[in-house]
């Protein structure tokens, strides 16, 4: 008898303490693509992307330039010359393909470089306001499936304001912005 009171005791005592700690949540994809420090990294990544874009059109305009004055003058040549000719377009496409790679590749890492930083930001200050707030646990809220506003205390808009974040800064603004220089771009 004594072991069952004093198992629920136990168990009352810890039910307790569980319902004394407290939960928040953030929106912590929101809070990275809305810092500051965001836009500069898309204009590089951007940058980056154009100039690569560029050389990338450049050798497939030299591909098809070698390829059309192929087409009209191949039947006027000699086998020696069409076959070097032939030679040179496929050492171009191949220069192509091995550029596409290579261009992908660096501009992935390019973009998780100029992004660690910004990630590593967001999550001090998210754990600064979840220790100053005496959090237990702090829950990204796009990953959640479930988050009881009433029992859970929403640190998106604390953390903003740590992460100097506008307050009229959205990702629906964001998105337009992102949305009118990519038009402007193909202008």
């Amino acid at each position: 008898m004594k072991k069952i009171l004093l198992v629920a005791a136990l168990a009352m005592m810890s039910a307790a303490a569980f319902a004394q700690q407290k939960f928040a949540y953030v929106n912590f994809t929101e809070l990275v693509q809305l810092m500051p420090e965001a836009d500069q990294a898309r204009a590089t990544i951007d940058a980056s992307t154009k100039e690569a874009s560029e050389t990338y059109q450049a050798m497939a305009d030299e591909f098809n330039t070698k390829y059309q004055q192929y087409q009209q003058k191949a039947s006027t040549w000699t086998q020696a010359i069409r076959e070097t000719k032939e030679k040179e377009l496929t050492d171009i496409q191949q220069r192509i393909q091995e550029f596409n790679q290579t261009v992908q590749a660096e501009l992935q890492q390019q973009q998780q470089q100029l992004m660690a930083p910004l990630y590593k930001k967001a999550q001090d200050t998210i754990e600064k306001l979840a220790k100053d707030g005496g959090y237990v646990f702090v829950f990204d809220q796009t990953t959640a499936l479930y988050i009881d506003p009433a029992q859970a205390d929403d640190l998106t808009a604390a953390a903003r304001k740590a992460l100097s974040i506008p307050a009229d800064r959205t990702m629906e603004s964001l998105q337009k912005e992102l949305q009118a220089k990519a038009e402007q771009m193909q202008q």
